[in-house]
């Protein structure tokens, strides 16, 4: 008989939290919680906790589960934050985030909120339905267009990642970020990048690496052109 996606989701979690890459409760909590498996297609369904990328749409990926965890320990998200994803997919990482920063279990009043912005249609009412399905669209709005542009209309953001690789940050993010807020980006070229995280102080941005990546280039303005 086929392992219930609980039971894989439960394991995969275990695996994270046995590997060192899920260490906080609230992050651990999340991704116990969203169904990885109802944001990809449904071919690749029985593969949703496997550790690895899996195809969405239009030549995209669905970004490793460790990759996911990595990203949210570093943003330090809290309930109650405003959070600015670029590079919507599927709408998994949002779900994720979502749920930290507006979990059911608390008032409203207290809620975040996430905004995510995707450049590629068919992903932008992919990731809409997938929301829906699970219960995460009153928490999570998600844009058509350029997130290397950001999303002004909801600036200024406590907490802001990017989920494809850019030459550098982009401008209109730092300016988005709110004082003491901190931005995850992968920085580098097409085969090699570094887990980039920005601590803005006043106008400076204070930046490390987290490490070694591999993500798909970031496309717009402020990134990469498109191929």
């Amino acid at each position: 008989m086929k392992k219930s996606f609980d039971e894989e989701r439960r394991k995969l979690i275990e695996k994270l939290i046995s590997e060192g890459v899920l260490k906080s409760q609230n992050v651990i909590r999340a991704m116990l919680t969203v169904p990885r498996e109802l944001f990809v297609p449904p071919k690749y369904r029985e593969l949703a906790y496997i550790d690895a990328p899996l195809p969405t749409l239009e030549g995209q990926t669905i970004s490793a589960p460790h990759m996911v965890a990595i990203i949210c320990e570093l943003l330090m998200l809290d309930v109650g934050m405003k959070v600015l994803e670029v590079g919507g997919g599927s709408g998994y990482h949002a779900a994720v985030c979502a749920e930290i920063v507006a979990p059911k279990d608390v008032p409203r009043e207290k809620w975040g909120h996430v905004y995510t912005i995707e450049r590629i249609p068919a992903l932008v009412e992919f990731a809409k339905t997938n929301l829906k399905v699970c219960g995460y669209d009153d928490r999570v709005d998600v844009i058509l267009g350029d997130g290397t542009l950001g999303y002004e209309e909801a600036a200024p953001y406590d907490r802001i990642f990017v989920t494809a690789a850019a030459p550098s940050i982009p401008k209109p993010l730092i300016d988005q970020l709110k004082d003491g807020g901190r931005i995850v980006i992968p920085i580098g070229g097409s085969f090699y990048q570094e887990l980039v995280v920005g601590l803005k102080r006043g106008n400076e941005l204070l930046t490390f690496s987290a490490g070694g990546c591999v993500f798909v280039p970031l496309i717009g303005k402020y990134g990469w052109k498109e191929y």
